[in-house]
């Protein structure tokens, strides 16, 4: 009698063990406990390299090493066809370097922000703008800092933080932010791009 089993690989995977069994790159189902437990230990790669690498993996190949475990498995695939196993070799705990490279880009943002922000305007002339507007409707000479001022920078930071749907750990709304939209499609593009590479049987092709 045939068992089930219902596999959903995940389209990539972080792992720091070089034996990598299919539990560390799946989610598995199957009304048979033994069956589930089984498959979960399956090792499917041993890394051989240490060294930072990704490895492209075709799901088939997988089912066929759940097949040679036990050929009275059904598998259902429900994930990925192929896969990415991202080997990472484990490092000592750096949390200050963490916090030097989180503290760098940071700076970075908000220096590179700010002179968009202040060429935007110098552009476009708003100080003078403000200006001419402040004096026709007061009849009096700007002096540079008026409530036009005032209102427009703190509706440009709260314009920002609207947009960008958090500020420091509080989120307005349960959407996610343009900032994690960004980084999942650059991350998707990115595993897109390996398999697609790994696929490719011509040589000498150069795409840069």
């Amino acid at each position: 009698m045939s068992k089930v089993l219902y596999l959903n690989i995940s389209q990539i995977t972080e792992v720091h063990d070089k034996d990598v069994k299919l539990k560390d790159v799946a989610t598995l189902y199957s009304p048979d406990d033994s069956v589930t437990s089984k498959c979960n230990a399956l090792k499917i790669k041993s890394i051989k390299e240490d060294r930072d690498k990704r490895y492209v993996m075709q799901t088939i190949d997988v089912i066929q090493k759940i097949t040679d475990l036990d050929s009275t498995i059904q598998v259902n695939n429900i994930g990925e066809t192929e896969f990415i196993i991202d080997y990472q070799h484990p490092r000592p705990d750096r949390r200050l370097w963490q916090w030097i490279k989180t503290l760098f880009v940071c700076a970075v943002s908000f220096s590179g922000a700010a002179f968009a922000i202040m060429t935007f305007n110098n552009d476009v002339s708003v100080g003078d703008v403000f200006k001419e507007v402040y004096k026709i409707i007061t009849g009096m000479e700007s002096s540079g800092f008026t409530v036009l001022e005032l209102t427009y920078s703190v509706g440009l930071a709260f314009g920002i933080i609207v947009f960008f749907n958090h500020f420091a750990k509080f989120k307005i709304n349960t959407d996610p932010t343009p900032l994690e939209v960004e980084m999942r499609l650059y991350e998707d593009n990115i595993s897109k791009t390996l398999i697609q590479n790994d696929g490719r049987k011509e040589s000498g092709i150069d795409v840069s």
